[in-house]
């Protein structure tokens, strides 16, 4: 019986080994990632018809002339494997890595040798190989699996008189020291005026070669005068076809003066020696700079390919990820704002406290490719429980059927708002009570309860309870006039008046409020104030602002009114009036009393109503084909647990297979379009 147990002991001993050996073989995604992203591969490979994507993307290439592939679908990548991206940023190295999986590692091989420089050599290790496509971007891959890496390193900025630590090089072993740039971390030398002597003289340098460009620029300005006397045009410009054939009308038989220069002042007959210190310099820079880099490449490569090749990714970045989405992305903006050139930003202007822990939160997006639509479900949270709660206490304000009343489907966009104003200082309050650094926290308290105090926050709550709506009825033509200048012969300036028709926007924007007289009395002290009157006057229960010298401008005239506890300010009396409203619009209606925030706006009727801010033909001939293609965007912002979940959907209003092939589509004939497109021969 004890030989049994203790057989079975050892078992699970040995099975319990085994599985924190893998666990720990795991490639993990790094701590300080401040994006992560899965790319669904099976439901995306599904949606793309490569019949009709393969061959738009190769004409892009031989359009470009760049290297050319024969078969997109084949490039031996696994497409309907799950990819992972994640994105790295510190003081020094901003990095970005993609892993996917290979079906054919010999096609995989053919297509990088079409997009890596040629000549440039494959790195063999013992379990992969690598190269750099460019200085800044390297493949590693082995029989299944690939690591696309993008890294850039800079050296870190002074700040506050000290040099930042620069955590890049000091990961790097010694080996890579000599990448390093010493002068960039020795100590203050004293005084050397001979090296100082130099400076000065590698600056006369860049002064003579200053005056060379100049001189160079002179002698062509001239030319063009000299042409343009002539044949008062400029010359037109040389087509491919004609490119070989030389332009003896650009080039008149005239004496070009030289521009008038002092030979005793600065100016050199003999030519200019060519300043290639400097030009060694930067590439000496760019050097040691590659070698850092592509050390950090070969680090992560080794890491990767040395482990079980499972990503392992840590639990939090993973808490709003739907399996059923087609891509699913994940952003802390804590580290993104805290992190690399904006710490230093905040540093540089004392923000780091306060707009640090503002943006102390993550968001997740989940992203779909329905048939009819695309939709877009986004999970925010801040980081702070407590903070968190306030958030979402504000996002449960009272609904106002009142202002629904002004949706109507005919209308452009509206957005409505229906959140807490009281819990909004609650919020407010929490958010600077948490930004406080250790020594001035009890100071930072401290004026905050006195900004409680001084504040009557249920009365300023009543003035506007926070229910609002902004509705776009329309856009409307206008003629307007306006100055234009043109030139005579003798470039002497003409002032001429013109007329155009430019887009106003027709709009109401109304909010409730629970105090009319305090509202009543700013309309009475704008019609009664001195000032104020010679542009608001009352019109029965509206008061109407006038501007009679912008009468040019895109708004020269607003109406305000109090009625029914709502606070209206429009461009048009009618538009507060009750609206007839169709099926579709009375579930907006619902939604709108349902959810904190929730809004639609419909592009094809936006660019329906800029119509006449598109003139060229190219121009009209894209806002054709938008308006064939755009279609309707809607949202909805509602508290889903611990989190702020917004969801915003695009419907499709043409034939396509579903909505990913729609931008293709789009973009397709965009892009065929601007191919029969023939810019202008003329400067």
């Amino acid at each position: 019986m004890k030989s049994i147990l203790l057989k079975t002991q050892i078992v699970l001993l040995l099975f319990t080994a085994l599985m924190l050996v893998s666990a720990q073989n795991s490639m993990k995604i790094p701590q300080d990632a401040v994006f992560y992203m899965e790319i669904n591969g099976k439901q995306l490979n599904s949606k793309v018809n490569w019949e009709k994507f393969n061959p738009f993307l190769k004409q892009i290439n031989e359009k470009e002339k760049k290297a050319s592939w024969n078969d997109y679908s084949k490039t031996g990548i696994k497409y309907d494997a799950i990819q992972y991206h994640y994105a790295t940023i510190n003081d020094s190295v901003k990095s970005y890595n993609t892993h996917f999986t290979l079906e054919n590692k010999e096609k995989f091989q053919e297509f990088i040798s079409s997009v890596k420089k040629k000549g440039q050599e494959v790195t063999r290790k013992n379990n992969y190989s690598y190269v750099d496509i460019d200085n800044d971007i390297f493949v590693a891959w082995n029989e299944k699996h690939a690591v696309l890496s993008m890294i850039s390193y800079q050296k870190p900025y002074k700040w506050d008189g000290d040099y930042a630590i620069d955590s890049a090089v000091v990961a790097i072993d010694s080996s890579a020291t000599v990448a390093v740039d010493s002068a960039y971390v020795e100590e203050a030398r004293p005084f050397d005026y001979k090296e100082e002597i130099q400076y000065l003289k590698d600056d006369i340098k860049y002064l003579k070669q200053n005056i060379k460009d100049n001189n160079a620029e002179i002698l062509k300005l001239q030319k063009d005068i000299k042409y343009l006397e002539k044949h008062h045009k400029y010359p037109e410009e040389k087509n491919e076809a004609a490119e070989a054939v030389k332009d003896s009308t650009y080039a008149p038989k005239v004496e070009v003066m030289p521009p008038p220069i002092s030979q005793d002042d600065y100016y050199e007959t003999e030519p200019y020696e060519v300043d290639s210190a400097f030009q060694k310099e930067m590439d000496s820079l760019n050097i040691e700079k590659f070698k850092i880099v592509k050390k950090l490449a070969e680090d992560s490569f080794n890491r990767y390919f040395s482990s079980n090749l499972k990503i392992n990714v840590p639990e939090d970045m993973l808490s709003f990820r739907d399996a059923s989405s087609d891509a699913f992305i994940y952003a802390d903006y804590e580290k993104i704002f805290n992190q690399g050139i904006y710490k230093q930003l905040y540093r540089g202007f004392n923000f780091s406290s306060v707009l640090g822990k503002m943006y102390n939160s993550n968001s997740a997006y989940n992203l779909y490719f329905d048939k009819d639509k695309v939709r877009l479900v986004n999970n925010y949270q801040h980081k702070n429980q407590s903070t968190q709660k306030s958030i979402s206490e504000v996002y449960k304000g009272k609904k106002n059927k009142k202002l629904a009343a002004l949706i109507n489907d005919k209308s452009v966009s509206y957005y409505v708002m229906n959140v807490d104003g009281y819990k909004y200082f609650d919020m407010m309050y929490s958010m600077m009570k948490e930004a406080g650094e250790g020594e001035y926290q009890k100071e930072l308290e401290l004026i905050v309860e006195t900004m409680k105090i001084a504040l009557d926050e249920e009365a300023i709550a009543k003035i506007a309870p926070g229910n609002g709506i902004f509705v776009l009825n329309e856009l409307k033509s206008k003629n307007v006039e306006y100055t234009d200048y043109d030139y005579d012969d003798n470039y002497n300036e003409k002032e001429i008046k013109k007329t155009k028709d430019v887009m106003v926007p027709d709009f109401t924007f109304a909010f409730a409020t629970e105090n009319e007289g305090y509202w009543k009395r700013i309309f009475d002290m704008l019609i009664s104030n001195k000032e104020m009157s010679k542009k608001f006057s009352k019109d029965g229960d509206f008061l109407t602002f006038k501007d009679e010298k912008n009468k040019n401008g895109y708004l020269d005239q607003i109406f305000f009114t109090v009625k029914g506890g709502v606070v209206y300010l429009t461009t048009s009396k009618e538009n507060i009036k009750a609206q007839n409203q169709s099926d579709i619009s009375k579930d907006w209606i619902k939604d709108s009393t349902k959810y904190p925030l929730s809004g639609r706006l419909n592009i094809q009727k936006l660019l329906i109503g800029l119509d006449k801010e598109f003139k060229s033909k190219s121009e009209r001939g894209t806002l054709d084909i938008l308006k064939k293609y755009v279609g309707e965007m809607y949202f909805k912002t509602e508290v889903k647990g611990q989190s702020i979940q917004t969801e915003m959907n695009y419907n499709i209003k043409t034939n396509s297979e579903n909505s990913l092939m729609y931008f293709f589509d789009l973009f397709d004939e965009i892009y065929q379009t601007s191919l029969t497109h023939k810019p202008s021969n003329t400067l």
